[in-house]
């Protein structure tokens, strides 16, 4: 049985996304066998407890008593809470102990410093990475963004090292692939705009939610029109935001912790989305998207997404008031054609891709 570790973080800084994917790639590796642990330090907002729920062992490394900032040549050195040697130094005895055919890192905060310095205790090194900012000593990497190539990592990754780049390989549950044709059939016939969805990320520290549902308030709806608003269980403004449902002139309605992603965007006709991860599952899906980022990594993504016609890109959490509802207008008049751009982006197996190599690498 091959045997996986995975290191990644979620916070309220950082939000949820990377241990999102890291899990699917996870049920995908276990539903061929593999064996999955995770190593995560106990930030606010951590997902320790949702990792376990999903059967598996995560192991937590304790954050500083002391509140110091991290200091670091990394533009996100801060998000690790520690130094990477001390994080290093956490992780070896579990490493040595687990003794991994595949270690997987998924984190903005290291790089070849604390990949070597763990060498010792794995076989194989596979990095996720969307940034292309900073050297690592891994085996694979793999970048799922649109327009990336393996020519962005040249000198930043050994000459032995595989780059698996493109949303092609993007780490999306099953089930999207298996409501890909069902939602790519209804868009078909698709007339107006029913059933909107909102999803600015598991945390969206901006509250960038209120301000889409503001703004929506200006828009032409047309009637009968439902707003379905999907939010983390650790995002800070649930309370606010569903008190806010009572002032919007549509109805509309706040879930948490949703379960079934995949059937809620194939229903949707349109989607107001953060430029994340979420962004290939509603291609995967064929689904309209305004998208907006909540952070300076995601640019590049949401720029690409716009330019190839898949999305329309409305900058970020403080233009959404000027630039949602001119975009929401254009979007709306012309949904076959968004739905068709991004259902070119993905078709949702990049999960199968990225495991059967690892497999067959072990």
């Amino acid at each position: 049985m091959m045997k996986v570790v995975l290191r990644t973080d979620a916070s309220l800084e950082i939000g949820a996304g990377h241990v999102y994917r890291c899990l699917t790639l996870a049920d995908t590796l276990r539903s061929q066998g593999a064996e999955c642990h995770f190593i995560c330090r106990e930030h606010p907002g951590s997902l320790l407890a949702f990792i376990r729920q999903r059967g598996y062992p995560a192991y937590s490394l304790d954050l500083p008593v002391a509140d110091e900032a991290v200091a670091g040549a990394l533009t996100h050195a801060h998000w690790l809470g520690v130094s990477q040697e001390q994080d290093a130094l956490d992780c070896a005895p579990l490493l040595q102990r687990l003794r991994p055919e595949w270690l997987v890192v998924d984190h903005y905060g290291l790089d070849a410093c604390w990949e070597s310095a763990l060498r010792a205790h794995y076989s194989r090194l596979l990095v996720i990475d969307d940034l292309a900012d900073r050297a690592h000593q891994c085996d694979l990497l793999l970048d799922q963004n649109l327009g990336r190539t393996a020519q962005a990592y040249l000198g930043q990754v050994p000459d032995r090292c595989t780059v698996l780049a493109g949303p092609q390989f993007a780490l999306l549950r099953p089930e999207f692939a298996q409501l890909r044709g069902y939602s790519l059939q209804r868009r078909e016939r698709l007339g107006s705009v029913q059933q909107i969805l909102v999803s600015m990320g598991g945390v969206d520290r901006p509250n960038a939610t209120a301000a889409i549902l503001r703004t929506l308030s200006d828009c032409s709806l047309p009637e009968g029109c439902q707003v379905k608003v999907v939010m983390g269980a650790t995002a800070p403004w649930v309370d606010r935001v569903r008190a806010l449902l009572q002032e919007l002139p549509f109805t509309a309605e706040v879930l948490v912790n949703v379960s079934d992603m995949a059937r809620l965007m194939a229903d949707s006709d349109l989607a107001v989305g953060a430029a994340g991860g979420s962004s290939w599952e509603r291609c995967c899906l064929g689904l309209p998207t305004l998208l907006a980022t909540l952070a300076d990594n995601q640019l590049s993504g949401a720029r690409a997404l716009d330019q190839a016609g898949a999305a329309r890109w409305v900058g970020d959490a403080a233009d959404i008031p000027r630039k949602l509802a001119p975009a929401f207008a254009d979007v709306s008049a012309a949904l076959t054609s968004y739905s068709q751009g991004a259902a070119a982006i993905c078709d949702g197996v990049g999960a199968e891709r990225v495991a059967a190599y690892m497999l067959e690498s072990a």
